[in-house]
């Protein structure tokens, strides 16, 4: 943004309670105050600024992408938000201060000299449509679900195999609504071995467990079953923390469940939707995340590159006199770099090409992570191509570009 379009800059460090805040006006002194974390005060600080500046642009710098703040500023048309990576401002905060004395006031200074003195090396945060943020808020939090899912599944996995390990071979998957209804009845052998038969066989119809020889087979075992240990010091709290666990994972299914309705509806909305969802092993969970991560901005990303970089997908190059290493970036959007590695792995399973080049990685001694990373980064390419024309992907369209241009890939795919 040309410098003499923006009438104050601003350096504000976000706090639980109050706010640091230091404005310098173009051609002016600095100025600073403090603000309380309540959304009345910071809407009337915002409004003095319009008022001030007679509406003319106020360009902010906030060491945060996410949050209460950046969202009650991002409903404004003429404030200019400059996301900083706390990375970014650690370094430029230990060139001045060995050290490492850190405080919130000096934090908004610096700031201020980030985004007044280096705003063209810096990137304006620039507000997606209300349904594509919708989206991407929907993506990250249903995989915040997903993940205290797995991590209670593995709590509940690691109990039963302490006194109940049986119970891993008759409640199915763990992370079901059958395995939680099952260890909600019996937690313990105990338990299941005093249940009447035709109990247990009603029960695992209602879970749509068919098969009469599967539930045959698991009756027979339920009853012969010979208890790991009958120290009742043991089983008691085990069985107590397994039943109180399995009840959260219930919610945590259910909770997912709603989530990935919503995503459906959200997405289906999507202009994008037909591009994203054309992509081999895209599916109901990567397509959506997909199109969270490019959004609807064609201007927002301007080359591929822009996104491998950014996403954490390109790899780091660093040099120092005569030598030269090469490693992947670990300081970079999370989830948005898991939501390429996730896809990649997945389309390997449905993409002739992806898998070529995959096992052609493995072959030249990377890793499975590494190998779906180099993979990522081709499939950016052709997802920005894609997605920049507004156009669905199509294997056989790409398979035989390879074939034209005398790609390796296709000797392989033969």
């Amino acid at each position: 943004m040309n410098q003499q379009e923006v009438a104050a800059w601003i350096g504000l460090d976000w706090a639980d309670k109050k706010h640091s805040i230091h404005l310098q006006v173009r051609d002016g002194k600095r100025e600073h105050r403090m603000l309380e974390q309540k959304p009345d005060i910071i809407h009337e600080w915002v409004a003095e600024l319009r008022q001030r500046f007679d509406g003319q642009r106020v360009a902010i710098a906030i060491e945060q992408r996410k949050g209460a703040v950046v969202h009650a500023l991002m409903t404004y048309d003429f404030i200019v938000l400059y996301p900083i990576n706390p990375k970014a401002l650690a370094r430029y905060r230990e060139a001045f201060r060995t050290s490492g004395a850190k405080d919130d006031p000096s934090d908004s200074e610096l700031l201020l000299d980030l985004v007044s003195k280096h705003a063209d090396k810096l990137r304006a945060w620039v507000p997606d449509t209300v349904e594509a943020r919708k989206l991407q808020l929907l993506c990250e939090q249903r995989r915040k679900i997903v993940n205290h899912r797995v991590a209670l599944t593995n709590r509940i996995t690691s109990l039963l195999k302490q006194y109940f390990p049986q119970a891993l071979d008759w409640v199915g998957d763990v992370a079901s609504i059958q395995a939680c209804d099952f260890l909600a009845n019996w937690p313990t052998l105990s338990a299941v071995q005093r249940a009447r038969k035709e109990t247990l066989r009603k029960f695992y119809r209602q879970h749509n467990c068919r098969k009469t020889s599967v539930i045959d087979e698991r009756i027979s075992k339920i009853s012969n079953a010979v208890p790991l240990t009958n120290d009742a010091a043991i089983i008691e709290p085990l069985s107590l923390s397994v039943q109180i666990y399995a009840g959260q994972l219930r919610s945590l299914i259910r909770a997912v469940q709603q989530f990935d309705k919503q995503i459906v509806e959200t997405f289906a909305q999507h202009p994008d939707h037909d591009v994203f969802d054309s992509f081999p092993g895209a599916g109901q969970v990567c397509a959506p995340r997909l199109a969270a991560a490019f959004g609807t901005d064609r201007s927002r990303w301007q080359s591929a590159v822009e996104i491998q970089s950014h996403s954490g997908i390109a790899p780091v190059t660093e040099r120092s006199g005569d030598s030269k290493w090469i490693h992947h970036r670990l300081a970079c959007p999370k989830f948005m770099k898991q939501t390429f590695h996730e896809f990649s792995d997945q389309s390997i399973r449905f993409s002739k090409w992806a898998r070529a080049h995959y096992d052609e990685l493995r072959s030249r001694g990377k890793d499975h992570h590494a190998a779906l990373r180099a993979l990522a980064y081709k499939w950016i390419r052709i997802l920005f191509r894609c997605w920049k024309d507004r156009k669905p992907y199509s294997e056989e369209k790409y398979l035989a570009a390879l074939r034209r241009r005398g790609s390796p890939l296709t000797e392989k795919i033969a």
